[in-house]
């Protein structure tokens, strides 16, 4: 019995369990049960203890908090990544700094869960200083020598000087002037990616590769570094922004220069967690930091490539008698932030290039190394029976480490029916591997297979001090981006009514998702992106040759927060789910499922749909949408273009607006108008399939809480600039006026 369980039974003397024991042991039972409760109680009091701390207390006791503190006028907010917690935390801070910028921003940032900087416009405003209160910090005329100020113009960071402007800035019109703030928010978030596999531009490689998995050209972002108190006004390198070519080449510059001097380097963005690490040949340890040059990687003119890195850079140190030693320091890569380029010397050319940097995106949707622990629970419903883990990184073991996926589905083919099993990928490294044909994924009746992007979680070994092991079986699933360079396929074997199921979680695929025919009875893909132009979902239809009985009769698809492909499925299937995603062929047919009861929900589609009937909530369809049964179903709350054949809507865009709308040219204008309008519809764009600010109001506040329509209602915006304007007029002075500015 459980030695927790027994506390009341060891209390007693010892006489009286002796005879307990000589009786069957009745009273230890009783003992038992009442011990139970005795712990639920005890529970239930530790529990009431920390609600009174906002530290320690659950989320629904905040409120509560809030309340006492007298914070008023504040929307509750739903999303599972966002609370209030802090905003009630800092309140009494809040309150003895009322009136000052540090304020501004802290409570900005509390209150949206956004890096942000609070601005005093007036500090640049152009003005004559009085010689008993010179200024040399207020803006200056520009110095068109100084690239690094030039940079920051018309950014929160600038210090150039402005005449005033008397245009209000509550309309994000207007900014310099003596009364206004400006409260600068950055929506965009800040992934890291730990070595994670570089591509090469060209085959075989000539020294070029983008930190880009895809070879796109997508800028590197800042690694924010936490702000420790709440009177600090945030820099550049406390936000998630877009690393600057700048910035990054003046630190190595003067990095090298405190070498050849003998001194400490002062470090900002290549600090203990540097902004971005190159490693080669699979060394362990990264290349130093000042063996990279940071410069522009643009296509030279006619075709000729990128520039390259010199062998050695030259600099100058002084001696004690003033005079000057050249010394050369080598250069191993170089690296353009703004591009997400790296090129070495044509005559070193590494054989395996990794790095660790950072990207930027609007939320947690698609492949990332974001925690994704909630889709995992929800995905393990029953006892994991067989589990493996791959890595090109860590030594192999025999049926636990494979070196390969493709290994790692053989043996799981080789498994018998009935079991569920688990193959994690441990790193962040590209697999080029074709999972097709006679290595396709076999799923045979009452089976369920994951493979999943986690690690298993590290402990200190007993057995030998200072050294960690691993422990299989457990899962972490966060920190991880793997990429699957090739086409998958899968195979439902089953033979009865039970049929298996696959799950994907956490992968980027560059490649084709392909059903083939048979009998597979749910498709899971969560946290998943499938992205190539020749990517997407496709289940293959039965020719007239074939079994009938491999038509998918009873599959089920589901995908939830992915970013996805064109997908394609026969009249057979009848089942698709399509939760928080983005589904893209914005120039041709999205969703083809002429034979599937189409659930989609907080969706964004970019492209035509067919389907038999449907059921949407809070999307945006940018294509035409034709369904099938339209006796069936309801869109709700979610923009469907004219010449749409759907089932009934309610609260539909542009439907809603152009009731009692007569004239055709105000019909025409209101359409045009009500066009969802994105930052970017080209994958790899940090801002891809954000809305813009230009968009509708109609449309950032259409859906059915308020929030906007599409992929990212789950980031609840709306709400939280609602918030941060209701709260604003509290803690500002007297004759204030605050403008709200997205940078990203």
């Amino acid at each position: 019995m459980n030695k927790s369980s027994e506390r009341l039974y060891n209390l007693l003397p010892a006489i009286y369990r002796i005879r307990d024991v000589n009786k069957g042991e009745p009273l230890r039972a009783i003992l038992s049960v009442i011990e139970t409760e005795l712990q639920a109680i005890e529970k239930d009091i530790g529990d009431l203890y920390s609600n009174w701390f906002i530290e320690t207390c659950d989320e629904w006791v905040v409120a509560y908090i809030g309340d006492l503190l007298g914070v008023r006028n504040l929307h509750p907010i739903s999303s599972g990544n966002f609370s209030l917690r802090p905003y009630v935390a800092n309140t009494l801070a809040y309150r003895r700094r009322k009136g000052t910028a540090t304020v501004l921003e802290q409570l900005a940032r509390d209150v949206t869960g956004w890096p942000a900087r609070a601005l005093e416009f007036f500090q640049l405003l152009s003005v004559t200083s009085h010689f008993n209160h010179v200024t040399l910090a207020r803006g200056q005329t520009l110095n068109l020598r100084d690239s690094k100020n030039l940079e920051l113009l018309n950014s929160p960071f600038e210090c150039a000087a402005y005449t005033a402007d008397v245009r209000h800035i509550s309309s994000n019109r207007g900014k310099y002037n003596i009364p206004n703030i400006g409260i600068f928010l950055w929506r965009l978030q800040s992934y890291t990616v730990t070595r994670g596999t570089a591509h090469a531009v060209s085959e075989p490689a000539d020294g070029r590769y983008t930190f880009n998995p895809l070879g796109l050209d997508a800028p590197l972002f800042n690694q924010p570094h936490t702000e420790t108190e709440i009177t600090h006004l945030a820099e550049d390198i406390n936000v998630p922004g877009v690393l600057r070519r700048r910035p990054l080449y003046d630190e190595l510059e003067a990095r090298r220069q405190a070498l050849v001097d003998n001194q400490m380097p002062r470090s900002l963005y290549f600090d203990e967690q540097p902004v971005l690490e190159l490693f080669i040949n699979g060394q362990r340890d990264p290349i130093p930091s000042e063996q990279i040059l940071i410069c522009d990687l643009s296509d030279l003119p006619s075709g000729m490539g990128w520039q390259r890195p010199p062998p050695t850079k030259k600099y100058i140190h002084i001696n004690t008698d003033g005079t000057g030693d050249e010394r050369l320091l080598p250069i191993k890569a170089a690296v353009d932030p703004k591009l997400g380029r790296l090129a070495f010397r044509m005559g070193d050319i590494p054989g395996q290039v990794e790095a660790s940097y950072a990207y930027g995106f609007s939320g947690d949707i698609g492949g990332g190394p974001y925690n994704r622990s909630e889709s995992i629970s929800r995905t393990l419903t029953r006892p994991v029976t067989w589990q493996v883990g791959v890595s090109s990184e860590l030594t192999p073991l025999p049926d636990i480490i494979f070196a390969t996926l493709a290994e790692a589905v053989d043996a799981w083919n080789a498994q018998a029916p009935g079991i569920t099993g688990v193959i994690a990928i441990l790193d962040s490294h590209t697999y080029a591997e074709e999972l097709t044909g006679g290595r396709s994924i076999k799923i045979p009746e009452d089976s369920q297979l994951i493979i999943v992007a986690a690690d298993w979680p590290e402990v200190d070994d007993p057995d030998l001090p200072g050294r960690k092991k691993r422990i299989i079986g457990q899962l972490e699933p966060e920190g991880l981006r793997p990429h699957l360079l090739g086409n998958l396929s899968v195979e439902g074997t089953a033979i009865d009514e039970t049929p298996g199921e696959l799950v994907l979680d956490g992968l980027l695929v560059e490649g084709k998702l392909t059903v083939l025919p048979g009998n597979l009875g749910k498709l899971r893909v969560a946290h998943c992106t499938l992205a190539s132009d020749h990517s997407g979902l496709v289940v293959e239809e039965v020719s007239g040759t074939q079994d009938q009985h491999k038509q998918n009769s009873q599959l089920s698809i589901c995908i939830d927060r992915c970013i996805c492909g064109p997908i394609t499925l026969p009249g057979t299937v009848l089942e698709l789910h399509i939760v928080d995603s983005i589904v893209d062929n914005i120039d041709g047919v999205a969703i083809t499922a002429p034979g599937a009861n189409t659930d989609i929900q907080m969706s964004t589609i970019f492209g035509s749909s067919n389907m038999r009937s449907l059921e949407a909530s809070n999307s945006i369809f940018t294509g035409i949408v034709s369904v099938g049964l339209r006796q069936l179903g309801c869109m709700r709350f979610s923009y469907v273009p004219d010449n749409s054949q759907t089932p009934r809507r309610y609260y539909c865009q542009p439907d809603l607006a152009l009731n009692g709308v007569i004239s055709p040219t105000e019909q025409d204008n209101t359409r045009d108008r009500l066009a969802p309008s994105f930052m970017s519809v080209r994958y790899g764009d940090p801002a891809y399939a954000q809305l813009s600010q230009a968009c509708a109001l109609e449309i950032l506040t259409g859906a059915e809480d308020g929030s906007e329509m599409g992929a990212f209602n789950n980031l609840k915006q709306p709400q939280r600039e609602a918030n941060l304007r209701a709260s604003l007029d509290e803690y500002m002075r007297f004759g204030l006026e605050a403008g709200i500015f997205y940078v990203t």
